[in-house]
């Protein structure tokens, strides 16, 4: 080969190596943010599920559960294995704000005589129009959904996390 076909070969395969390295690492975002939008309808509709299941402290079937079960249940089919209980639940993935709450983001309530320590939890399932609405077990309705600015839930209100 050439001095000049050498030199052009060389521009040839840095050009590839780029434009295959872009393709993957541009490409990987996207996915990775596809990939967190399938899982997080996946939790929805999981949890979406198990509508009407009535209230059962400790229960953990669809003849009767408790919320966190409910969160429990709706991340495993996922594959995210989190623990049994609120509290505990409270301490998996991060914080995050009200006015930044996405759908699968799992909402943490004090509805016990503690008004600072979990008690109950909820994942936000539909944030449009202003609303954040939620699912969670309610020891009157069983499996049922809420929003968020009934006076109820935002007195009880503490914080939220992101699981993924």
């Amino acid at each position: 080969m050439s001095k000049i076909s050498q030199e052009k070969y060389k521009h040839l395969s840095i050009y590839i190596f780029l434009l295959v390295f872009s393709l993957l690492f541009f490409g990987s975002c996207s996915s990775s943010k596809n990939i967190r939008r399938q899982n997080v309808n996946k939790v929805i509709e999981t949890a979406r599920s198990y509508r009407g299941t009535p209230y059962r402290y400790g229960g953990t079937t669809r003849s009767g559960m408790d919320c966190s079960a409910l969160v429990y249940h709706s991340f495993y089919s996922v594959g995210i294995n989190l623990p049994r209980n609120s509290a505990a639940q409270s301490k998996e993935g991060k914080k995050v704000s009200g006015k930044n709450f996405e759908k699968g983001d799992v909402l943490f309530f004090a509805t016990g005589k503690k008004k600072n320590q979990v008690s109950h939890a909820g994942i936000v399932t539909d944030t449009s129009k202003g609303n954040i609405i939620f699912i969670h077990s309610s020891t009157s309705l069983g499996v049922t959904e809420d929003n968020l600015s009934q006076s109820y839930w935002t007195k009880a209100f503490l914080f939220g996390r992101r699981i993924f």
